[in-house]
């Protein structure tokens, strides 16, 4: 019997992240380089929060990541059930998890770990095989 997996299982390990006291312009260039839109915010060893481009690109006159990131960014459990994740994140409108383990950091997962995921659930379940003609 299949069972719903944890969060473990979809989340991207071992994230890029940034420090609350660096620079806007280098959490920019390290979103660019890396190609990814979300880093886990750190003070020391210890997750703060997290900081998107999106917010990155509205900021006006801040010029650390600690002034921009999110205050209460969503944190789970490395067990968390997925269900439970998904769920929470689209009740509340959020596109991305940071995942710890022990409250370290574990991963992230963001909308498109749910995209890569879903995309390879219905391959799963509907393989492909031709036949998709439109009427």
């Amino acid at each position: 019997m299949k069972r719903i997996p944890s969060i473990k299982a979809v989340m991207t390990p071992f994230p890029h992240s940034i420090g609350k006291g660096a620079g806007l312009d280098e959490a920019r260039a390290m979103m660019t380089q890396h190609k990814i839109r979300h880093l886990p915010v750190m003070d020391g060893e210890r997750l703060t929060s997290v900081i998107g481009r999106r917010a990155i690109d509205l900021s006006k006159g801040a010029k650390r990541v600690g002034d921009v990131a999110l205050r209460d960014a969503y944190v789970v459990e490395l067990t968390e059930p997925l269900d439970v994740v998904l769920l929470h994140m689209a009740k509340e409108h959020l596109d991305c998890a940071v995942v710890v383990k022990d409250d370290r950091l574990a991963g992230i997962f963001t909308f498109s770990d749910v995209c890569r995921s879903y995309g390879e659930l219905l391959r799963e379940i509907y393989p492909r095989g031709g036949g998709d003609e439109a009427a």
